[in-house]
């Protein structure tokens, strides 16, 4: 079992800069990918961005996030984090935290969510 809380989300204006952090506990050493995804209301969960736990140099980002987040993590800290800049009110959503075990090809444990509001 993994089990991840988020943190760091809130209210900026567009332009501004937030970092959300995930905090990983339990059975992280089985972990294979980390990933953040987002919903907005009444929209599908769609991921934001991915990073290869054992080689943070592979990353995934979506299209429309690419240049402006960044993922990274501190193995030492069991914590993934998602730097937001350039934020654009399209970017408000609740954020989720994603953990792919070893030997799974799905994201078995999910966080909690933290929201990000992004106002013009």
């Amino acid at each position: 079992q993994v089990q991840l809380a988020e943190s760091g989300g809130g209210s900026v204006q567009a332009g501004g800069s937030l970092r959300l952090s995930c905090a990983a506990s339990g059975r992280t050493f089985s972990s294979r990918v980390m990933a953040w995804f987002r919903q907005a209301p009444g929209k599908e969960r769609t991921v934001v961005a991915h990073i290869i736990w054992s080689n943070s140099d592979i990353t995934y980002y979506a299209p429309s996030v690419k240049g402006r987040f960044t993922i990274s993590r501190d193995n030492t800290k069991n914590t993934v984090y998602l730097q937001m800049n350039s934020l654009k009110p399209e970017d408000t959503a609740v954020y989720y935290c994603a953990n792919m075990p070893q030997g799974s090809s799905s994201y078995d444990y999910w966080g909690q969510g933290t929201q990000v509001t992004v106002s013009s």
